[in-house]
């Protein structure tokens, strides 16, 4: 499936993967939708929502679906019973993919022109612009729409001044929260939005997407199935892990974490292959995973009632972020900062 490219790059753009943003298409999450377009309908839309699943499954572009409905229907009692799928020939859609539309903040990782490389958080000084997009007069009179994607990479500092925002917003303003790991965001954010979980689509579903783009699955059955399963489904997950060797890595690192006993040479084998300098997606994959890992279980943790454990598991994420951003940033040793990675997450798995 071939497209024209009009949204700006991110700092997980893809080759051949729309960005949510200019994607017309919404795999799953119907019945979410069908919720989404009957509160808007009603009147009774949220001020703030936490669209809360796991990453690459849809989360932004259902983010996007909605903020496409509200613009399109500014008069709610007008606005049809289903979310209105955007129109990728019509002027409103176009606007919305380039980041040119005056109603809609998107709130990410910002590009930095002196290194050439995105951050690794979502800044304070990104959430600040919130104030400034709120301080001018709405566009046509419809919503304002404040996108915050993914809300787990804010830092504190950010996260405290989101919530200063989300306290007391303007009328006719929407915030959508897209987090991988609600348990890890600040629990007084949590309780200001209203939480939408979203199922990942299924992997048949994301299977048909995958042979749309075109993307090479493994001919043998059971080894696409692993696939699959490992995808989650996420249909960029599947990418990653089927053309940058994703699924060994996870594999390896899900051995190494938790295993018994932590076996350092398979670890110096795995920080090997990750580290060099022409292994960037393979590095972040792997970072990506371990974060996943933590925060699964602080999930878990939560869900138990284990809140002391949870808590733990909160803290960890944080220190490991901050590692990742720290790496990155100073241009620290790979291969290092691999080895007390995994070190870490299967000494505090063992707590």
């Amino acid at each position: 499936m071939m497209f024209e490219r009009i949204a700006p790059e991110q700092h997980d753009t893809l080759e051949g993967i729309a960005e949510p943003s200019e994607n017309p298409a919404l795999i799953g999450h119907a019945e979410a939708a069908a919720t989404l377009a009957a509160a808007y309908r009603t009147g009774k839309l949220p001020h703030a929502l936490l669209l809360a699943g796991p990453r690459g499954t849809g989360k932004a572009t259902l983010a996007y679906h909605l903020a496409y409905h509200l613009l399109r229907y500014p008069a709610h009692e007008t606005a049809p019973e289903t979310l209105a799928g955007p129109d990728p020939e019509s002027p409103l859609f176009r606007q919305i993919a380039m980041g040119a539309h005056p109603a809609i903040l998107h709130l990410t990782r910002p590009f930095n022109d002196k290194t050439k490389k995105f951050a690794t958080l979502l800044t304070v000084d990104e959430i600040r612009r919130v104030n400034r997009f709120l301080s001018m007069t709405s566009h046509d009179g419809s919503y304002r729409v404040v996108i915050v994607d993914p809300a787990d990479d804010m830092n504190i500092n950010a996260a405290n001044a989101l919530l200063k925002n989300l306290e007391e917003p303007p009328s006719r303003t929407v915030f959508l929260l897209i987090t991988h790991s609600p348990g890890s965001l600040l629990p007084t954010i949590r309780s200001r939005c209203q939480m939408i979980r979203l199922q990942p689509p299924s992997a048949g579903e994301v299977e048909t997407v995958l042979t749309a783009l075109g993307m090479p699955l493994p001919d043998d059955a059971g080894k696409r199935a692993a696939l699959l399963e490992r995808a989650g489904g996420s249909v960029r997950d599947a990418v990653l892990l089927s053309e940058f060797g994703g699924l060994e890595i996870a594999d390896t690192v899900d051995l190494l974490v938790g295993g018994a006993d932590f076996d350092f040479v398979k670890a110096h084998r795995l920080a090997d292959a990750v580290s060099g300098r022409d292994n960037e997606i393979r590095f972040q994959l792997m970072n990506a995973h371990l974060l996943d890992i933590v925060a699964q279980a602080a999930g878990r943790a939560a869900e138990t009632g284990e809140t002391g454990r949870a808590g733990n598991f909160a803290r960890v994420f944080q220190e490991l972020r901050i590692a990742i951003s720290e790496t990155d940033t100073y241009n620290l040793d790979r291969k290092q900062h691999t080895l007390n990675m995994i070190l870490r997450l299967h000494d505090t798995l063992r707590m």
